[in-house]
């Protein structure tokens, strides 16, 4: 089933507005937010004016080059990549450099090295990290500079009210909906009783305290949860005590701390089948588990189902990818910033993040595009683009978040690879 949601809020992004209330609807979610805390800032933006000259833009990125997150390191990479390429393949007045930076995860320092190098280097936005806890370490870093911080794959809902001048944004939904989608599919499939063993971060508690919200109001009970923190090697701890539980289903929220949790619990004698993944830890585990370990077990991953075609130009940008996760919306948050520059016929972050919104189609305005060089050809008769790219309408509201999103369900098949099941 494909999941779909709504939001509507106002924007003076020094103090936005949260999302609030949920209703599921059979095969679609509508997510409806609160009003604002206060109302949203007047626009005083002033149209660009004088003749339009080309623009070069810098973008740099902190995807995981390495850390708990590398395996989203290349798709992520390749996305970007490919909007660059079809960028400055186009020719309509704006050249993207890229500059690729490694994000690390939060047991090391490697974002804050990053990023103070990507902004003497003079970019104006920056895409990552991958991991919400690691982007909390650098957004006041970034968006201080003046610089767009545009992350593809940060999903806690923190991020709707943090204080970051107008200048965050982001392609994947807050994780008050996956861990809906969650709960509920959890609940769905029979369960009664959840465990969770959770990371101790804003990701990890957040679409915790999501998926439990849910499943609690689906009729079932959160029986044990258990944290551990970046860096932790050991879950002996951890595990004993949630199976001493006896849940009817477990939910796994790590990154690749789950090479190591997973076949510990399943060891321990808890059936693999009634394991829950979440976009951090679904993965490849072929290579890494005994074949049939977690056949049957389900997990969820922001993100339409991916066309062919753009899956065969991502490879042909990088012929190794065997996982696609976050490429679109990391290829579309690049899009997105090249078009606000258009528009904005600036390379000024704060200009940027101005027009974003606009671009996205979240103004209420605009003609619709599906690639760069049509909508960049809107932009450049004096019109208003809606951009819609593969990661779906993103429609970005008031607080920088897509109001817009699809969480796909997966489930593992028997070499512990996984397959889409909505």
């Amino acid at each position: 089933m494909g999941v779909f949601t709504t939001a509507k809020a106002g924007r003076s992004r020094g103090a936005k507005a949260a999302l609030s209330g949920f209703a599921l609807l059979g095969a679609s979610a509508l997510i409806l937010s609160g009003c604002a805390a206060t109302p949203a800032a007047e626009d005083t933006t002033e149209e660009p004016t004088g003749p339009r000259e080309d623009l070069t833009l810098n973008i740099g990125t902190i995807l995981p080059q390495s850390g708990a997150l590398a395996f989203l390191g290349p798709p992520e990479e390749a996305g970007v990549a490919l909007a660059v390429q079809e960028i400055n393949d186009a020719g309509l007045g704006i050249e993207i450099n890229a500059i690729y930076r490694d994000s690390g995860d939060t047991t090391t320092d490697t974002a804050t090295v990053s990023v103070t190098d990507l902004l003497s280097q003079d970019v104006s936005a920056i895409v990552g990290a991958a991991s919400s806890g690691v982007s909390f370490t650098v957004i006041d870093q970034i968006t201080g500079a003046g610089v767009v911080h545009f992350s593809p794959a940060n999903t806690s809902p923190d991020f709707t009210t943090y204080e970051d001048d107008g200048l965050y944004f982001r392609t994947a939904p807050s994780d008050l909906l996956q861990g809906e989608v969650l709960g509920n599919e959890i609940a769905a499939d029979g369960n009664s009783t959840l465990g969770l063993l959770v990371l101790n971060d804003a990701y990890g508690t957040g679409l915790a305290a999501a998926i439990t919200e849910t499943f609690e109001a689906a009729g079932g009970e959160v029986v044990a949860q258990e944290l551990f923190n970046e860096g932790d090697t050991s879950f002996d701890a951890q595990i004993s005590s949630i199976t001493a539980a006896d849940p009817d289903a477990i939910a796994v929220i790590t990154f690749d701390q789950a090479k190591v949790v997973v076949p510990s619990l399943v060891g321990a004698g808890y059936p693999g089948e009634q394991l829950y993944f979440v976009d951090g830890n679904l993965a490849d585990y072929s290579a890494d588990f005994e074949p049939g370990l977690v056949e049957g077990a389900k997990g969820t991953l922001p993100g339409p189902a991916l066309d062919d075609s753009f899956q065969e130009r991502l490879l042909e940008v990088d012929p190794e990818l065997d996982d696609f996760s976050y490429s679109a919306e990391s290829y579309d948050a690049v899009i997105l910033i090249a078009l606000a520059a258009l528009a904005a016929n600036s390379t000024e972050g704060t200009d940027i993040a101005a027009k974003l919104q606009e671009v996205s189609g979240g103004s209420g305005d605009g003609e619709t595009a599906t690639d760069f060089a049509s909508a960049a050809q809107i932009i450049l008769d004096g019109g208003t683009v809606d951009y819609d790219g593969p990661s779906g309408p993103v429609t970005f509201d008031e607080n920088g978040d897509p109001t817009e999103a699809t969480i796909g369900i997966y489930q593992y098949l028997a070499d512990n690879t996984y397959e889409r099941i909505n």
